[in-house]
C-alpha cells in the first residue's frame, strides 16, 4: 500500500488523471469546488460540488481524470492498492463519490499517520492498509450507484450515525435499539435496512469492528492477548480467540506472529 495527502488552495485549478495496474481509493476530507468534472472508466461522470467526506475506487486499469477548481482548502487522501491484497471476487465495481463512514473513518486516521510519519509506524501502517482492503471487499456491490441508497436500506444520514456510534462504543454492548433509536426506525425495520446497507447484521458488524481494531493493536502495541480482548470489548480470553480465528483463520498469537515476521 501506498499513501499521499494532497492540498490545493482557494481558487486553484487542480487536474488529476490515473491509469495503473494498482487500485486507487480517493478520500475527499475536505473538497468543494465551484467547477469541475470527474471521471472513471465505466461510470457517468459526475459535476458534484461538495465532495467532503465521499471516496471513489478505481480498480486497477481504469483511467480516472479529476479536474477542480477549489472552493477553499481541497484535502485528498490517495491510496493506491496492490489487487494481490484485495483479490476477493467482492471487490467493488468502479465508484464515484460513495459514502462509508467506516472507509472515511479508516482513510482519516491514515492520513493522520502519513502526516505524522514517525518511527515505529511501519508495522501499524500494514494492518490498517489490511483493514482498509478488507472494507474494500465488504462493500456491497448492490450499492454501487453514488448517490443512491439501497432500496429499503438505510439513508446516508443513517448509515453515518450508526457507524460512527459503533466505532465510538466498540467496546461496549450496544443494543439494537439504541441504533435504531439513532436511526428513527423501529427495531425491526432498522435490522432489515441495516443488512441491506451494509450487507451483515448490526451485531455481525460490531463483532467485526472489534476484530479488525483487535488486528491493529496485534500489530501496534505490546499489550497481551487478553489485554486486547478485554479492550475491543471481550470479557473472556477463550470467546476472543474463538471469534479471532473464526473471522480471520488465525489465532490472536498466530496473527501476531505472522506480522511481526513480515517483511515491510
Amino acid at each position: 500500500m501506498i499513501a499521499e495527502i494532497v492540498e490545493t488552495r482557494d481558487d486553484i485549478r487542480a487536474e488529476y488523471h490515473f491509469n495503473a495496474p494498482v487500485h486507487l481509493l480517493a478520500v475527499w476530507e475536505q473538497g468543494v469546488r465551484r467547477a469541475g468534472e470527474t471521471s472513471v472508466d465505466g461510470l457517468p461522470r459526475s459535476g458534484l460540488k461538495d465532495r467532503t467526506g465521499r471516496t471513489s475506487f478505481v480498480p486497477a486499469n481504469h483511467a480516472y481524470h479529476d479536474w477542480h477548481e477549489a472552493q477553499g482548502v481541497t484535502r485528498i487522501i490517495f491510496v493506491y492498492f496492490d489487487p494481490a491484497q484485495v483479490s476477493n471476487p467482492d471487490v467493488p465495481m468502479p465508484r464515484l463519490f460513495f459514502e462509508d463512514a467506516v472507509l472515511l473513518a479508516l482513510a482519516l486516521n491514515l492520513g493522520k499517520i502519513v502526516e505524522r510519519s514517525a518511527a515505529g509506524d511501519a508495522l501499524y501502517l500494514q494492518a490498517l492498509a489490511l483493514v482498509l482492503a478488507r472494507e474494500l471487499c465488504r462493500l456491497d456491490q448492490a450499492a454501487s450507484q453514488a448517490d443512491t441508497p439501497v432500496r429499503g436500506g438505510l439513508a446516508a444520514w443513517q448509515q453515518r450515525v450508526v457507524a460512527a456510534h459503533i466505532e465510538q462504543h466498540l467496546a461496549e454492548p450496544i443494543s439494537l435499539s439504541d441504533l435504531a433509536e439513532l436511526a428513527r426506525l423501529s427495531t425491526y425495520h432498522f435490522a432489515r435496512a441495516f443488512k441491506r446497507s451494509f450487507g451483515v447484521p448490526p451485531h455481525r458488524f460490531h463483532v467485526t469492528r472489534r476484530i479488525e481494531r483487535a488486528m491493529v493493536l496485534l500489530v501496534e502495541s505490546a499489550m497481551s492477548v487478553t489485554e486486547i480482548g478485554l479492550t475491543v470489548g471481550f470479557s473472556e480470553t477463550s470467546a476472543f480467540t474463538a471469534t479471532f480465528r473464526k473471522l480471520t483463520g488465525f489465532t490472536p498469537t498466530a496473527y501476531s506472529r505472522s506480522q511481526a515476521a513480515a517483511p515491510y
